[in-house]
């Protein structure tokens, strides 16, 4: 089986995972992402290799979507946080990237009491959407992905 790189993308605020506001994003950091990668992908997690890219500026995440593009990066875990919520240019760049995209959310977005955190510009340019299970939503979004390369 081929191998696949999957590049998980964090948008603004991410890189304080752990810290920032742990009661609605969880206490954990990126770190235990591989881990729980393995949990749920089993013996298919040989088959995965994953990258990691964080950035708080709307700019550099767009430039890294188009440069994983030219890369030959298989699909994308995107959790743009509140640019979720607000980003034309996002929503453009993944309309036109012709990547598989799976969005991420770390908190149940549908379930958060600002309206605005219920919508998602980016949601109509992915494959689905993964929500509301911390940590773990990131894994489920890789082993999704897995499968809808595979397949």
């Amino acid at each position: 089986m081929a191998g696949y790189n999957i590049l998980i993308l964090n948008g603004p605020n991410l890189g304080a995972l752990g810290k920032r506001q742990p009661e609605i994003y969880g206490k954990n950091t990126m770190d235990i992402l591989p881990e729980l990668v393995q949990q749920v992908l089993g013996e298919n997690y040989q088959s995965v290799s994953l990258e990691f890219y964080q950035n708080n500026s709307e700019g550099k995440l767009i430039d890294r979507i188009e440069q994983a593009k030219e890369e030959g990066i298989d699909g994308i875990v995107f959790n743009a946080g509140a640019y979720t919520h607000t980003s034309l240019a996002l929503a453009d760049c993944l309309a036109w990237i012709e990547l598989p995209v799976v969005e991420v959310h770390l908190s149940n977005v549908l379930a958060r009491s600002e309206p605005m955190r219920q919508k998602s510009f980016i949601g109509r340019h992915v494959i689905g959407v993964i929500a509301g299970f911390g940590m773990m939503s990131y894994a489920l979004a890789v082993q999704s992905l897995f499968q809808h390369l595979k397949d």
